[in-house]
């Protein structure tokens, strides 16, 4: 099992950024929802357990459609907003993925929304299956980055900045310091042929401290682990009409981006400037669908 205290890095990944992740990120389409209960045996569930539920976006979703929901989440100033919003229906409990304290058996689904790739995974899948009942759910749900905006030059501006921020957080991760840390970085690194849209989690370096763990692999561990006898992907999207600040805000409310300013780079550095001027001309005062796309991984239990 993993130490908690190893951890401790990805739980306070976002915490200076937590009011802004409540406030720009999106939740899973409802057509989700009623997959998910479906292939738990109902039209509603009796208890949900969100594991990794951040700031309660997740939470306060499943609460709509399940009678009790509790979110789990180690990060303090992440619970407290969950806290603070939480549906009367909904309890949040301080705890990791692999080690949440709570009863065995008890869930019809248990949920890992944008968080599983930031679990080690092997733990955390053998307390999934201790949580759920037979017959029970696991569904580790992602969004890709960045959303459609329809605009070229925006898609494109993040994009790139979003690789900017992956090869300077390589560095930070290699403990390279000073000038040499802040030096021009090379869209033509290597490291960048790996870089997709619906996973860039794969061979990546993080901050020190820091660990994370493909997406593109959540679907074959869940298969190796034995915990389930049913495994399956399934791709959603959802349409959301936006302005261009919460297209900004979201490359924002990046985990990484974050580190990479409290350690003092720049917007300018980043790219996130020019992300902002990009999609200020695009958006040109109003509003524009961002299209966000979700991968869902389930696993049935026996």
């Amino acid at each position: 099992m993993a130490d908690p205290g190893a951890l401790d890095a990805n739980a306070e990944r976002f915490a200076g950024s937590a009011d802004l992740y409540d406030t720009v990120r999106p939740t899973p389409p409802d057509d989700v929802a009623r997959m998910l209960v479906a292939y738990a045996g109902g039209t509603r569930a009796s208890m949900v357990i969100d594991l990794g539920c951040g700031s309660g976006l997740s939470t306060r979703w499943a609460a709509t459609w399940s009678d009790a929901v509790i979110g789990v989440e180690p990060g303090d100033a992440m619970r407290a907003i969950a806290e603070r919003d939480a549906p009367e229906n909904v309890r949040l409990v301080k705890g990791w993925s692999h080690a949440t304290g709570l009863r065995s058996g008890s869930a019809d689904l248990v949920l890992a929304v944008q968080a599983m790739h930031w679990m080690e995974p092997a733990s955390t899948l053998r307390e999934v299956q201790r949580l759920l009942r037979p017959g029970g759910v696991f569904a580790a749900i992602d969004c890709d980055w960045p959303p459609s905006s329809g605009d070229a030059d925006a898609d494109r501006a993040w994009a790139e900045c979003r690789k900017a921020v992956r090869l300077y957080e390589k560095r930070l991760g290699r403990g390279i310091e000073g000038a040499a840390l802040h030096a021009p970085i090379d869209l033509a690194d290597p490291e960048l042929r790996v870089h997709t849209v619906a996973d860039t989690h794969v061979n990546r370096v993080v901050a020190p401290g820091v660990r994370s763990w493909s997406k593109e692999q959540h679907l074959a561990r869940m298969r190796d682990s034995g915990v389930f006898w049913w495994c399956h992907e399934v791709v959603f999207h959802r349409v959301d009409e936006s302005p261009a600040a919460r297209f900004v805000g979201l490359l924002r409310s990046q985990g990484d981006y974050q580190t990479l300013r409290r350690a003092g780079f720049t917007d300018d550095e980043l790219g996130a400037t020019y992300v902002e001027q990009v999609a200020e001309r695009a958006w040109k005062g109003g509003t524009r669908p961002l299209v966000f796309s979700y991968r869902v991984r389930l696993g049935v239990a026996a």
